[in-house]
């Protein structure tokens, strides 16, 4: 299962850069009033700052990062037949579902797999692996190309973004005000932070992360099904219904995913590593996706 994201790891790490830098500088400091208490005001502002600057800082630099760890190769000028005919088909999806076009590459991978990305849906990326141009049907790829570009028009980037800075900001708060507790009760420390601060907001940031990430893999399974229905929109109920059932025929077959974890998210599907675990997983199981647009009016 494709169930961290780029977003997920890009925001961990700037949080735990923010977090050391800022308690080296003794910036944290400012968490006590009066050498006794919290000002739980600023905190909560000082949090949310750091705390939407990951999410966008991931926004921002999603395409450069997801052009690195695939090795896209963008297409700017069509070598083949099949290139070309993936240019004129990714303009008609974006033409129908009235955003700019996107750019369009493909990255090395034997595995079917595809994503979208971009900080905005006039300025989004849309790329194919090798092995998806090679094995489907030029109409499930054609499906597979409106679902992204259906993730593109839902503006899902931007909101994935937004629903992290929130859950990094109330991370980052209810850690530093765990460690603050279990440091004045447990350790004794009376006036500004002890060891037992610095350890237990690690600690708390870590588990606590660990939950806020099944928010945000919440939401992600939820734009699956919407990308399911833009597909089937764009290109057709039954393209895009061939196009999962030929992805899970891959799962069963435990063909793996060649995208690197910070990718998953972005992905069609996430191969056979979607069995994991339900809470962490970015996409619902293919099986449902497969029925829940049977049951659609597409």
């Amino acid at each position: 299962m494709m169930r961290i994201g780029l977003f997920l790891l890009t925001n961990i790490a700037v949080l735990v850069v923010a977090s050391i830098t800022l308690n080296l500088l003794g910036v944290g400091h400012y968490l006590e009033a009066n050498g006794t208490g919290l000002n739980l005001t600023s905190l909560l502002i000082f949090c949310a700052v750091f705390g939407f600057s990951g999410a966008l800082i991931s926004l921002f630099l999603s395409k450069t990062i997801a052009k690195f760890s695939t090795r896209t190769r963008l297409i700017e000028s069509p070598r083949s037949a099949d290139e070309r005919w993936l240019i004129e088909t990714v303009q008609d999806l974006a033409n129908r579902a009235d955003i700019k076009m996107p750019e369009v590459g493909i990255f090395p991978s034997p595995a079917s797999n595809a994503f979208a990305t971009g900080w905005n849906k006039n300025g989004a990326l849309v790329a194919v692996s090798e092995g998806l141009l090679h094995r489907f049907q030029k109409d499930e790829i054609r499906a597979v190309l409106a679902h992204e570009i259906g993730h593109v028009a839902n503006g899902d980037m931007v909101t994935l973004a937004l629903i992290q800075g929130v859950v990094n900001t109330f991370v980052m708060f209810f850690a530093r005000i765990i460690g603050y507790a279990v440091d004045r009760a447990v350790f004794k420390t009376e006036r500004g932070h002890g060891l037992g601060f610095y350890a237990v907001t690690i600690v708390a940031e870590i588990v606590l992360g660990i939950l806020a990430s099944m928010v945000v893999m919440a939401f992600s399974r939820f734009r699956e099904y919407r990308a399911d229905n833009a597909g089937a929109k764009l290109a057709g109920k039954q393209s895009m219904i061939n196009a999962l059932a030929r992805l899970q025929a891959e799962t069963q077959a435990k063909v793996p995913s060649d995208l690197p974890d910070t990718m998953y998210a972005f992905g069609i599907s996430g191969g056979f590593k979607e069995r994991f675990t339900s809470l962490l997983s970015s996409h619902p199981p293919l099986a449902d996706r497969i029925a829940a647009l049977q049951r659609s009016d597409y």
